[in-house]
């Protein structure tokens, strides 16, 4: 992919499912209120980040461009 993403997660959202771990164990964890963070805010593009946001239950995980603020997930209408 080779772009960088800046990802967040809207805690006011997050359920805690921790689906985003499961697909993404390396870029997810939960705290201890099982909400759900980014291990690091800026990453590497990567396709189980994406898979985390697309498959979040009720879509609380936001990925932007990291150099333009520009939305990967959930694309913009």
């Amino acid at each position: 992919m080779g772009d960088r993403w800046h990802i967040e997660v809207d805690r006011s959202v997050c359920i805690g499912s921790a689906q985003c771990v499961h697909r993404a164990e390396d870029a997810f964890r939960l705290d201890s209120a099982r909400q759900s963070h980014p291990v690091e805010p800026d990453t590497d593009a990567a396709e189980q980040v994406l898979e985390a946001a697309e498959n979040c239950p009720v879509e609380a995980i936001l990925i932007t461009l990291a150099h333009s603020g520009e939305a990967v997930f959930p694309p913009e209408d």
